[in-house]
C-alpha cells in the first residue's frame, strides 16, 4: 500500500459480529475503522466503541446549534480511542471553532474533520435544496472556515481534493465515495477509484461496500493492494 496515506474502513452495519470480522481481516494492514451512525446508533454500538481498544474514526457528522454539539462531544468522553470524529461544515464558523475547542478539552488528540457537500450529492440536487452555487465553489468556501476555525482536516470527494490541495497545502484531506474498478457507486454520485484518489493527492481515503459488501474480505483486500500496486 501506498505510504504516508492512511485508509479507513467503513463498517456500515448494526452486526457486531460483522464488525469484528472486517476489524479482524483488516487490521494487519494498518485499515482504521471508521463507525458511522448505522453502527453508533445500534443498540450495542456505543458500548463496543467504549471498550474498543485501537484507535477509531467516529463519523457522526455532527450537525446543530453550537451548544449543542459542543454538549454532545461531552457525553462522548469515555470512548478514549477515538481518533477522529466529524462535524459538518454548514454548522458555521462559530460552530466549528466551539466543537474544535470543545473535542480539545475531552481529548486532546482527537482530530476534527469537517464534512463538506455529502459525496451523495451534485449539482441537480444541491440546486433542489436551494443552494445557487455549484459544488466545486461550495466545497471551497466550505474549506475555507475549516481551515479558519483550526479543525485537523476536511471531508471532501477526490473530484474536489485538487483544488482543496491547492489551496491549502498542509490540511488533512479525507475522501469518502471510493470504489475499486467495476464495482457499483450504489447511492454515491461522485466517486473515484482508491488509486484515483491518492493520484489527487489526498490524504486518506473511506472505503467500505467494495472491501465487505461483495464476498470474500481477503479477497477483497488483495483487490485493494493489487489495484494500489499497479
Amino acid at each position: 500500500m501506498m505510504k504516508d496515506k492512511k485508509i479507513f474502513i467503513a463498517c456500515d452495519t448494526s452486526n457486531i459480529k460483522k464488525v469484528k470480522r472486517i476489524i479482524k481481516e483488516t487490521q494487519k494492514y494498518k485499515l482504521i475503522p471508521k463507525f458511522g451512525l448505522q453502527f453508533f446508533y445500534s443498540k450495542n454500538g456505543r458500548k463496543f466503541l467504549e471498550d474498543f481498544n485501537s484507535e477509531f474514526f467516529l463519523d457522526i457528522k455532527a450537525s446543530d446549534i453550537p451548544q449543542t454539539i459542543s454538549s454532545a462531544l461531552i457525553s462522548l468522553k469515555d470512548l478514549k480511542k477515538m481518533k477522529y470524529i466529524t462535524v459538518m461544515a454548514s454548522v458555521g464558523l462559530e460552530g466549528l471553532k466551539v466543537f474544535k475547542k470543545q473535542a480539545r478539552k475531552i481529548n486532546k488528540n482527537l482530530n476534527v474533520l469537517g464534512v463538506t457537500i455529502l459525496t451523495s450529492l451534485n449539482n441537480k440536487s444541491l440546486k433542489e435544496i436551494g443552494y445557487k452555487d455549484k459544488v466545486e465553489k461550495l466545497v471551497l468556501k466550505q474549506a475555507k472556515i475549516i481551515k479558519k476555525a483550526g479543525l485537523q482536516g476536511i471531508v471532501a470527494s477526490a473530484h474536489e481534493s485538487k483544488i482543496i490541495r491547492k489551496k491549502y497545502k498542509n490540511l488533512f484531506i479525507v475522501t469518502p465515495g471510493i470504489r475499486l474498478p467495476g464495482d457499483k457507486a450504489n447511492d454515491q454520485s461522485r466517486i473515484l477509484t482508491p488509486k484515483q484518489a491518492f493520484e489527487a493527492d489526498v490524504s486518506a481515503i473511506v472505503i467500505g461496500r467494495s472491501i465487505h459488501s461483495a464476498g470474500n474480505i481477503k479477497k477483497n483486500i488483495k483487490r485493494l493492494i493489487d489495484h494500489l500496486n499497479q
